[in-house]
């Protein structure tokens, strides 16, 4: 199941079983058919045409950015997975400002793969947090040099406790 939120407006869910799509819990019953122009559909939904195209797909933010019939939106994206993290408290984004790297969930440290004075960059992996019996590879989310060390391996962790200062 995806949940779909366009322009600022409420999210929506999205899901497939078997042949059908289902938007809020109902069947779609929209025609449609991909243009030969790679990333262009033609909609048909309630008499009405649309014509959409993928302008562009951000991965890391899952944002899509479309063009449909001449106007431009956005649509940002959650799948289970960042559903599951929402439901549980963590947030999967993170802000471009870049001062600590904070625990994103209760665990304990099990590697540092960075040291004091190193520089990083962003998606760098910089320690291995255990939790809930699974290995999480914390990656940096923007670069920096690594000023202080907050934590040591073996140590047990908070959720939002900082880690590495940069």
């Amino acid at each position: 199941m995806l949940k779909i939120k366009i322009s600022n407006q409420n999210f929506i869910e999205f899901q497939k079983e078997g042949d059908k799509l289902i938007l809020n819990g109902s069947p779609l019953d929209w025609d449609i058919s991909e243009l030969v122009y790679q990333k262009s559909y033609h909609i048909i939904r309630e008499n009405k045409s649309y014509s959409v195209e993928v302008l562009k797909f951000d991965k890391e933010q899952k944002i899509l950015f479309l063009r449909i019939n001449d106007k431009e939106i956005q649509v940002a994206i959650q799948d289970t997975r960042d559903l599951m993290l929402e439901k549980l408290g963590v947030s999967n984004k993170r802000s471009e400002a870049l001062n600590d790297i904070k625990a994103p969930m209760p665990g304990k440290v099990l590697e540092i793969k960075v040291k004091e004075g190193q520089t990083i960059e962003k998606g760098e992996p910089v320690l291995i947090l255990e939790a809930m019996k699974m290995e999480n590879l914390i990656k940096s989310p923007g670069a920096g040099v690594v000023k202080s060390i907050q934590i040591k391996e073996g140590q047990s962790v908070e959720k939002n406790q900082v880690l590495i200062r940069l």
